[in-house]
């Protein structure tokens, strides 16, 4: 591991005790390392939102299959942009309604404008979107 800093923090004992109940729960062997994740996590969002450059992204949509041409409408979206996306994963929930994850990876601007163009097709009943840093940037945050 890199070189680390010990430092200390205050927390009320109710926060550190829902905390500790919290990150054990997870699996977590000590809350250095929770803390850790916890800060490169915030450091990841706020990243996306500024960042220039290649972003990597997660889009979740669940829809309903029965809408009329939504499929058709997604599969025609993410071909138009086939050099942003790098792969789909398509899950049947049951007798209507599907998930979809897409991963995207390329030119920031761009990567965000599909993933949002994607969740605002109309029939798009939930989703979101999850940005993730770059190898780069990971490196530079000893993950």
């Amino acid at each position: 591991m890199a070189d680390l800093t010990r430092i200390t923090i205050s927390l009320e004992s109710s926060l550190l005790d829902a905390f500790d109940k919290q990150i054990t729960g997870k699996g977590y062997e000590n809350r250095s390392e929770a803390i850790r994740d916890l800060i490169r996590d915030q450091l990841i969002r706020e990243e996306a939102k500024h960042k220039g450059g290649e972003q990597v992204a997660v889009v979740t949509m669940v829809y309903d299959h029965h809408a009329r041409e939504l499929a058709s409408k997604l599969i025609d979206k993410q071909h138009h942009h086939h050099d942003l996306v790098v792969s789909t994963l398509h899950v049947h929930l049951g007798k209507r309604h599907c998930l979809e994850v897409s991963i995207l990876r390329g030119p920031s601007g761009e990567v965000t404008h599909l993933g949002e163009e994607l969740l605002a097709t109309k029939g798009v009943l939930h989703g979101e979107i999850t940005y993730t840093s770059d190898e780069k940037s990971l490196n530079r945050w000893g993950a």
